[in-house]
């Protein structure tokens, strides 16, 4: 088992056991790369020739090199401790979700299945490095998962902190027992420059990490305790530790696409300044009329609408809608009133917001019905 326990801070340069043997494994990992592919170029010199798959291994082993050293060059940065953070509110259900889409291919091409379960939790931390984060694990898992990869998004019960859980085989499901007895040093196997990369930026964010490594698989669970409390039954509030202010930059739901139904401007102009900060795409239209032209040819990811408006052609349009996305968002905006509700599995599945409370409210409605629904 290999554990770093938060808070935990980043080893300076003067831990010389710690820098030295990080940089021997940048000299170890750029000096055999490099030495493969020179005995490749020696060959080619030689004969004259080079198959597609000689090609591809020369071409291998000196992006593995340039590699190695990018990866120093990243640590030195964050170890020099002038990094400067901005805290923020972040979701980082849709960062894993949209790095899961992004790699997706990569792992697809690889033959790796990939399973996910991801709650929806906010997290305050820097969202440059959460993001270099979030890619350093999977460039990580990528490189030496065999046959499973898993991410899951949870929630501790006490401390109530975000957990991120990454576990994959490093060792191929068929492979044989006696297969899997002879790689003892899993250990070395698995501490790669990416890892060092990952260790160095949770550091940096002082996040707890704690990986556990068995012969066949390894489970890497990363806790964050900066974790937005939950202060309703079952739902992340938009609240943010003292000292903390969300900036301009916390869109968790940046590029999401919201049609608006609302026959009153003022209304509208409320719904306009209320989602002006979250980056949403966001289309108002006046009738039930221009909203059935509108989804005709594509569907926005919610629908928020003027409960004036909700007769019965508007309740055959949402029939229709949840006959193709049986979990598609639709919030009412009522009459009157100082509060809201969110959907729920019973009886309750439409979310509503009081007219009085669309500027406090209605982006924490987004925020938990598109998270729950992604």
């Amino acid at each position: 088992m290999s554990a770093d326990r938060l808070p935990q801070e980043a080893p300076r340069p003067s831990d010389d056991p710690y820098w030295r043997e990080l940089i021997s494994q940048i000299g170890s990992d750029i000096g055999q790369s490099l030495t493969s592919a020179l005995e490749r170029v020696t060959a080619l010199a030689t004969t004259g020739k080079i198959d597609r798959a000689g090609l591809k291994a020369l071409r291998d082993e000196i992006d593995r090199a340039r590699r190695a050293g990018m990866i120093g060059q990243q640590m030195a940065r964050y170890a020099s401790g002038r990094i400067r953070q901005v805290p923020e509110q972040l979701s980082l259900t849709t960062l894993m979700r949209e790095i899961l889409v992004q790699r997706g291919r990569e792992a697809s091409a690889r033959n790796l299945q990939i399973r996910q379960s991801l709650r929806p939790v906010d997290v305050i931390a820097d969202a440059t490095l959460l993001h270099a984060l979030a890619q350093a694990v999977m460039d990580w898992s990528l490189e030496l998962s065999r046959s499973t990869l898993e991410l899951r998004v949870e929630l501790k019960s006490w401390p109530a902190h975000a957990l991120l859980v990454c576990r994959f085989d490093h060792v191929s499901e068929h492979a044989v027992p006696e297969e899997v007895v002879a790689r003892t040093d899993h250990v070395a196997l698995l501490d790669t420059m990416s890892w060092r990369l990952v260790q160095q930026i949770a550091r940096t964010l002082q996040l707890g990490v704690d990986r556990v490594d068995g012969p066949r698989d390894c489970v890497l669970t990363i806790e964050f305790p900066r974790t937005v409390s939950d202060q309703l039954e079952g739902v992340s509030a938009v609240e943010i530790d003292p000292g903390f202010a969300a900036s301009e930059n916390s869109k968790p739901l940046a590029g999401s696409h919201v049609l608006v139904v609302a026959a009153r401007r003022d209304l509208r102009n409320d719904v306009r300044e209320a989602t002006r900060h979250m980056g949403l795409l966001v289309d108002f239209v006046n009738s039930v009329d221009e909203a059935e032209e509108f989804v005709r040819d594509a569907l926005p990811h919610a629908i928020v609408y003027e409960s004036a408006l909700a007769g019965d052609r508007f309740q055959r349009l949402c029939e229709g809608i949840l006959g193709e996305v049986p979990n598609f968002v639709f919030i009412e905006i009522a009459e009157e009133g100082d509060g809201f509700q969110l959907s729920s599995d019973n009886d309750q599945r439409r979310a509503s917001v009081g007219r009085n409370a669309v500027q406090e409210s209605l982006p924490s409605a987004l925020l938990f019905e598109l998270s729950r629904t992604a």
